[in-house]
């Protein structure tokens, strides 16, 4: 599983913040790791410079093995909250996908 971390201009994202969230991404997706085959996050303020509730907006995109690209996203006051729930939205859509699977 390749995890490939990007951000926009306004967010900065240093190589321990970056590893960090990796890690956070390995641990959390790991029962899946057979299926996934790439990761893509993508980090970035919405509003700029300015300050605002809820303006960090993480969207990751799963690719899956012979399957369609699964994408989702979460916004949160912080990168890592952000992240975090991008995750658990990604793991709930993974469930839901590979359970159907499965079922056939």
């Amino acid at each position: 599983m390749t995890i490939q971390i990007n951000t926009d201009k306004t967010i900065i994202a240093n190589e321990e913040q970056s590893s960090s969230f990796v890690a956070m991404i390995e641990e959390e997706l790991s029962r899946f790791s057979e299926q996934i085959t790439r990761i893509e996050v993508h980090l970035s303020d919405e509003n700029g410079n300015k300050e605002g509730l809820n303006d960090i907006r993480c969207l990751i995109e799963a690719r899956l093995e012979g399957k369609q690209p699964i994408a989702v996203s979460a916004d949160a006051d912080t990168d890592e909250q952000a992240v975090s729930d991008a995750i658990d939205k990604l793991k709930n859509s993974m469930d839901t996908i590979l359970g159907k699977l499965k079922s056939y």
